[in-house]
Formats: C-alpha cells, structure tokens, sequence
C-alpha cells in the first residue's frame, strides 16, 4: 500500500493525510531513516556515495511526511492535528538530535572527510562534506555523554516549547471578536472592509442580510484598515485594546518566552558559544551576534533624526486636527492621524489602489514578469478538493488541494520545456490557519545528474490577503500585492534551484541571505512599467490612471523612516534578548520591551503589551537570533537591484545572471561569494538609505 505521507509525488493527495495515517506513517518514516544511517556507520571503505552522498538522502521519507503534516497543522489546524503532532514531535525531534550527536556516524564521515578522494570531489560536493562537518561539530558532536544528553533534553524541549507558543497565539487571535451594530461606527471604513466585516459576521450567525452587523477580528486583514481609516475613536480603541490579548491572560506566553532563552542560551553555552546568538549567526553573513547587533545599531544611528522627524509632524498635524495640545499620542490614533496626513500631503487615497489589484491580474502580471526576466513558463491547473472518505471522480488533468481556495501551478524552462517546479498557492485567511505569509518546500527537487531524470521541486505560498466579497474578485491594498510577489521570490529561490545536494538547494542558504530573492521582487511593484502589467480595473479593464500612479510612487517614502524603525526594532529585540539574555532574565517582558526599545519608539500616552508576546517569528517560526536578516537582506537586494535599474527592470540578460549567480546556486557557495558574481563586489548599505529616502 502507498503512504501517502511518504509518497513523493508531483500532487499530494491530500485528503489521504489523515491524523491517523500519520502516526503509522512517521514511525516508519523514522525507522527508514535510522536503518539508513546505520548502514552508513558500518560502512568500512567509506566513499563519497555510501557516507555524505548517503546522508543527504537518509531521511528524504521523514522530511517529506513531516513537511506535509506540520504544513496541514498551519493551513487546517484541528484538535486532532495538534494532538498527533504532540505525540510524534519529541520523536521527530529526538531522531535529529540522534544524528548529530551520533559519535559512530560522525567518526565515518571524519574518515570519509580525510581520504584522497575528496580532492576529486566536485566543488558542491566539497562544500557539503565541510558543512556537513561544520553542521556536527557546531551541534555537539565533540561534547562529552552527558553535554550530549543534555542537549538532546533541551532541543526537544524546545521544539514542545515552540509548538505551545504558536498554538496559543493562534487561539487567542481567535478568541476575540467585537460585533458592530450601529454602521454610523464603521465610517471612514472602506467599502471592501465593511463588506468583509458583513459577510463574516453572516457566515459565524451574526445578522442578516436585512439587517446586518458586522464582525471584526484580530487577523490583521480586519485590524489594519479600523486602526487605518475608522473615524470613530471608541471603535480604533476597542480594536486595539482586541490585539492586547494576543499571548496574554489565559494564553499568556510570557513563561513560555522565558523558558526559550533560557535553554538557547544553555543550549549555546555548552556548545562552547557566548550567546545564543553567536550560536545561531556563527555560519552566517554576519558572523556573531555583536556583529548582527552593530549592523542594527548602526542603521539605528543612520535612521533615528528622520524616525523622530516623522513621528514629530504626525503629532503636530493629530494637534491640529484635534484642536488640542498633544504631548503624546494614544497608541489607536497614531496609524489613523499618519494616513490622515498623508493624504492631506499626497491627496492620495491607497485603497482607491484596490480596484486596480484584482488577485488574478497581479498574479498573471507578475509571472510575465519573471518568466520574462528568467525564462521561465508558469501555467495554472484546475484544482479539486475532497474531504477524507471522498473517492468522486476529479476532472481530467485536476490537481488535488488542502483547501477549496487553493490554486495549483507548474513552472517549465522557456528553452528546454523541462519541468522545474509545482507549487500551491493559498492567500485567504481562516481561523484554522496560522497568520502572516511564508513559503515551505515539500519537496527538494534535483536536476538531473549522473544519467538520472530532473525531479521537480514542489513548493507552496500561503498568506492572509483580502479575500472576495459578494460578487467581486479579491481586490488587494498595495501592500498585499507587495506580500505575493516577496513570498514569490521566496518560491523562485527553490523553483530555480540547480543543486543536486538537497540540503545546499534553494532556500536552504544562510539566514541573512534567505530573504534576498524575496524582498528584491518587491521593488517591480514600485517600478511604472511593471505596474502597467499588475494593475487593471477589476470591471473596465483599464490601467492604473496615470495620475493615480503618480501620487502612489511620490507617496512611497512617506513613513518610510517610521517602517524602517520598525522593521529594526524587532531585530533589536531579538539580538538583545538572545545576546544578552542573563539581562533580561526573570524579569516582566513588558518592562524588557521599553528598555530595550527606548530609542526605537517615541513615548506614548498609554502603553500596550510587548509584541513579543505573539512574536510567533522567533517563537515558533526558526527566525529566532536571526530577524535582523531581513534588514541584512534589504541591504543586499537593494543594492542588488541598482543593476536592473541601470540595465533594466526586464532586461533578461540581467534576469539571467541573477538567476544563475542567485537563484540556482542554493548554499553551493558562501553567500558573499554568489553576491559578488552578480554585482562583481561587495555589498553596500547606501542603496538601501537611498531608497527609503534616508540619504
């Protein structure tokens, strides 16, 4: 019988991915897993096919079953996912911790590593057979019995830690919801917002078409356009203090949170490392944690005059507009009054932008895009969805999904027709799904090498978009068409990937590295040209007007110093959490927020929760010591992107070479070495100053 958690296959059967199914599954996909790493330890005349070769395809079955499940437990949590996916972790997690510490397994690979042959070895080979070895020493393979056993406690730990910390921000993002029944509340709102507000509170019982309420939530799909737009005070307070119960009262994360830093900084510790974030950043771009922490502070420096500039002329302007002396702001007036002045400054109103974003016109704009750049083809197949215990008959050529809303596409070489990738696509938000917006690869494809076939990579992108309402398609703001083509570049990273060694393809690079081929797809939504392929009326059919474009793109660094900020004060948490963490020990993490971010924000009249409370990134999303590389990145892309700016933005000479210095190349090279063959020297932080208008 085939196991459909095991099978690898170019369309998962998704409806066959019972809670049931997995516990029968993933025990045989570990005991797969373990014979195969066995056979390697008794290998007496080690060979590159029978040690490291063997290695890299050992737990192929694990990581695909493990993938599936844990992707279902994001896009269709249930009590039985999370009940089976408790049980079955501190095996999975224990099993990672064997490998790395297995002192037999780690002898053959030295002996391996230490014979002529290596020298033979192509230039990815050699780079896995040095990671690879890094990897075991970095994890404790040198350590003594009982360091060892005590790390293989703490990561499982860990990993139970994480999983609690995600499930209770999720159900406290759930748990809260605030029905209105006078609609003179919702004014200032967007249309597409209270319709969607309407439909939602009609699908959960609440109203009816005749006389309708409307229902908001905590996903930021609802949040962000009340805190936006509302012009009622009560209505934006009531909506803020809703996102205060995010990890707190009976899903309050602080223990959790605490717990965490303690074990990573023991955990690097025995390991020999200062900090936990020397731990994490010590193979990566930066090299330690100080340095990622200098990096942070330094833009700090670089950003702070405009930060506070910015932050000072939305209070004078909330002063004038309120009549009244404001010496600090109320946390849900301060997106409401920037929004107010910027569109008295621009006369520039972003979601009048909506109309222009159907979802499909963006998508199939932005694939021209980069099938244009790349040479690359990407078509979409009919979907089918079946609940389990469904055996109808699906249309011919019909792809099977997870959920109704899923679409399904294929990506072929322009040249050689090849079939590089598949991947799924599932942007609307649910209470059973995770928020926020990422890619995953189910599986690693490979191309193909010694006389065998290419397989194809098979990869997703899931996010919390505005959906459709009523009869009218999912019309996205601007910043959800910049969201799809980020995770797209994410997609690409592992669609395009030319590495034959799975854990040196695609995505699998450092971490400061990771987000370069994500955030550089963002700039073609601020370039002319390429939103004259992504923006067209949803009812007309007509372009994005030319003076509608022209207000958009002089709006664009309004608030930018403000973003900026934002996006380092996250990081700055991070470091300083996992750099100093013997600081903040035991200590209120609300009190840990303001110190740590004293400079990073500008007082206000009342104070809410820290975000680390729901900060699921660093908590539960392997960012953790490591979300200063999205600044990291920002530098890279930016300056990165200057070459298409001079040759380009379509120029497919350029596209080329990024796909072939970047995108194929995976970890095959050290990150600054792939950087320097596509702009022929290093990087530099100017571009990205530049940009956001800073220098």
């Amino acid at each position: 019988m085939v196991q459909a958690y095991l099978e690898k296959t170019t369309e998962i059967r998704w409806s066959k991915l019972t809670p049931g199914k997995a516990r029968k599954e993933i025990p045989l996909a570990l005991e797969m897993a373990r014979a195969a790493i066995e056979k390697i330890c008794e290998v007496e005349e080690p060979t590159y096919e029978n040690t490291f070769g063997a290695l890299d395809k050992s737990d192929e079955a694990l990581n695909m079953g493990w993938q599936r499940l844990s992707h279902l437990r994001n896009v269709c949590d249930t009590p039985e996912l999370r009940e089976v996916l408790a049980e079955l972790m501190p095996q999975v997690v224990t099993y990672s911790v064997e490998i790395l510490l297995n002192e037999r397994l780690y002898s053959v690979l030295k002996r391996a590593a230490a014979q002529d042959w290596v020298c033979e070895l192509s230039a990815v080979q050699k780079r896995y057979v040095e990671e690879t070895l890094a990897a075991f020493k970095e994890n404790g393979a040198e350590l003594g019995k009982e360091q060892k056993k005590r790390i293989g406690e703490i990561t499982t730990r860990l990993a139970e830690l994480s999983r609690t910390f995600g499930e209770r921000v999720l159900d406290s993002t759930n748990a809260w919801e605030h029905i209105v029944r006078d609609e003179a509340e919702l004014d200032g709102l967007p249309e597409s917002a209270r319709e969607a507000a309407r439909c939602d509170a009609l699908a959960k019982g609440y109203g009816t078409e005749e006389e309708p309420v409307w229902r908001f939530t905590l996903q930021f799909t609802s949040t962000r356009p009340v805190l936006t737009y509302a012009h009622s005070e009560a209505l934006r307070r009531e909506v803020w203090a809703g996102l205060q119960t995010r990890g707190a009262g009976k899903y309050d994360t602080q223990d959790l949170i605490r717990e965490m830093l303690e074990l990573r900084a023991e955990k690097a510790h025995l390991l020999g490392f200062g900090s936990y974030a020397d731990y994490v950043t010590s193979r990566r771009m930066a090299g330690s944690g100080k340095r990622a922490l200098e990096f942070i502070n330094q833009l700090h420096d670089e950003v702070h005059a405009a930060y506070i500039e910015e932050q000072e002329s939305v209070r004078v302007f909330a002063e004038r507009a309120a009549a009244k002396t404001i010496d600090r702001m109320l946390p849900w007036d301060v997106a409401y009054r920037t929004e107010q002045l910027r569109r008295e400054k621009y006369d520039f109103d972003a979601e009048q932008l909506r109309s222009y974003f159907p979802m499909q016109r963006v998508l199939r704009g932005m694939f021209s895009i980069y099938e244009e750049l790349y040479g690359i083809r990407i078509t979409e197949r009919p979907t089918h969805f079946r609940t389990p215990g469904d055996h109808k008959k699906a249309s011919a050529n019909s792809v099977e999904v997870w959920h109704p809303e899923v679409m399904f596409f294929e990506i072929h070489d322009e040249q050689s027709g090849e079939h590089l990738a598949s991947f799924y696509a599932d942007w609307y938000p649910r209470e059973s799904k995770r928020g926020g917006a990422w890619m995953d690869c189910l599986i690693c494809g490979r191309p193909p090498v010694d006389g065998n076939p290419r397989c194809p990579h098979i990869a997703l992108m899931c996010g919390n978009l505005s959906r459709p309402v009523g009869d009218k398609p999912a019309l996205l703001n601007h910043e959800e068409v910049v969201t799809i083509f980020h995770e797209f570049g994410h997609l690409l990273h592992q669609a395009l990937s030319e590495v034959e060694i799975s854990s040196l393809a695609g995505c699998n690079v450092a971490w400061d590295f990771v987000e370069l081929p994500s955030q550089i797809n963002e700039n073609w939504t601020w370039q002319s040209e390429a939103l004259d392929r992504i923006a067209q009326h949803y009812e007309t059919g007509s372009p994005l007007p030319p003076e509608m474009k022209k207000k958009m793109l002089e709006a664009r660094n309004f608030g930018s110093a403000t973003a900026f900020m934002r996006q380092l004060s996250f990081g700055k948490l991070d470091l300083e959490l996992h750099q100093h963490t013997a600081r903040y020990a035991g200590r209120d993490i609300e009190e840990i927020d303001r110190e740590i971010l004293s400079t990073y924000r500008v007082p206000l009249a009342r104070e809410g929760n820290s975000m680390l409370r729901a900060f699921t990134h660093i908590f539960d999303g392997g960012y953790e010591a490591g979300y200063y590389s999205y600044k990291w990145a920002e530098m890279l892309e930016a300056d990165a992107f200057t070459r298409f700016l001079n040759e380009g933005i379509f120029n497919p000479k350029t596209g080329r070479d990024f796909r072939r210095c970047i995108l194929s190349r995976g970890n095959s090279e050290p990150p600054a070495r792939l950087f320097r063959d596509f702009m022929g020297r290093d990087p530099d932080t100017k571009a990205m100053l530049i940009r956001a208008g800073i220098k």
